[in-house]
């Protein structure tokens, strides 16, 4: 089969395409899918470059979001997916940037009918970490004023959905006018750009200078000391990206008995992960989310599409096509 495959850290260019081995039949608590489409996230062009802690051994496939169609099932366990269903993953035990993958049970779940196999590839990472930082890291409760500031990325766009979905007043930022269209179409009340100067206080100018509940952050190295300024009284602010360190001043954070809280998918339990996925199937289910893929490649270009992350801004999810 064709598989991506990275020899050795480093840019883009280290992602090649190779024929390798056809994967080993699935063990007991494992499935093997054959897949129709894989996500790509911005912490697999970190873990590619060497920059992140918890590297892979080399050689290694990159990936842990797809969908596709289960072909084998490990073991004799009846309770999970069935050999034919449609599912999409969220890790993956062989990597995703892929034509097949195996997958531990945990990290299969049924994909509606009515979704596109690149839409499943679209859910993973993004849903699920948007889902935590809203509603488990958060804790944001009904009637409150949530920002998810640099919104129109995947997890962005998904924290939008899913903060409008529970009937919650949303503002979001994003840099370029195509994606403060895109964040606007998903329901967002009021669309601001992060680039332009004085863009702090039009936010908070738009809260009637009252602040927000909760902020989603999703590069924190360039906005987290401006959030500060921005939360009202016991605001949160969830920490979901950055790409270095930052100043702030703790007395932005007394003044509102405020909080910042980090988030790093891989430590949430797995209660908090079946919570998660089976909120984004009931979503899927009756129409309320509805992935947005912003492009999709053949599997030859994933270079293309870790240059395209590292460029930005975003404005959805970059899918690719086995």
């Amino acid at each position: 089969m064709r598989a991506i495959r990275v020899q050795a850290f480093g840019g883009p260019e280290v992602l090649r395409l190779e024929e390798v081995p056809e994967l080993r039949a699935p063990r007991d608590g494992e499935v093997l899918i054959r897949l129709r489409a894989s996500g790509v996230n911005p912490v697999e062009t970190y873990v590619r470059s060497g920059q992140y802690a918890g590297l892979p051994s080399l050689p290694y496939t990159p990936g842990s979001d797809g969908a596709g169609i289960v072909v084998a099932v490990g073991g004799s366990d009846t309770t999970g997916p069935a050999v034919g269903d449609r599912v999409y993953t969220s890790g993956s035990v062989t990597g995703t940037y892929a034509e097949a993958a195996i997958c531990e049970l945990s990290q299969v779940h049924p994909l509606p009918d009515t979704a596109a196999f690149a839409e499943g590839a679209a859910l993973g990472v993004p849903y699920a970490t948007a889902y935590r930082a809203l509603f488990q890291r958060g804790r944001v409760q009904p009637g409150e004023l949530v920002l998810i500031h640099g919104a129109s990325g995947g997890v962005g766009l998904a924290a939008v959905q899913l903060a409008v979905a529970a009937g919650l007043s949303v503002h979001g930022t994003a840099g370029s006018n195509a994606g403060r269209r895109l964040v606007a179409a998903q329901g967002a009340a009021q669309v601001v750009d992060h680039r332009a100067p004085g863009h702090a206080a039009e936010l908070l100018g738009l809260t009637a200078g009252r602040g927000y509940d909760l902020i989603v952050e999703m590069a924190a190295h360039a906005s987290l000391a401006t959030d500060l300024g921005l939360l009202a009284r016991r605001g949160r602010v969830v920490v979901v990206g950055s790409r270095g360190a930052v100043e702030i001043s703790p007395r932005d954070l007394m003044s509102r008995d405020a909080d910042v809280r980090g988030l790093l998918l891989v430590n949430a339990p797995p209660a908090a992960l079946a919570e998660i996925h089976e909120a984004l199937r009931d979503g899927l289910a009756d129409g309320r989310l509805h992935p947005v893929v912003a492009r999709e490649l053949p599997l030859s270009e994933a270079a293309t599409a870790h240059r395209e992350i590292a460029a930005g801004p975003a404005a959805g999810k970059l899918v690719l096509l086995p």
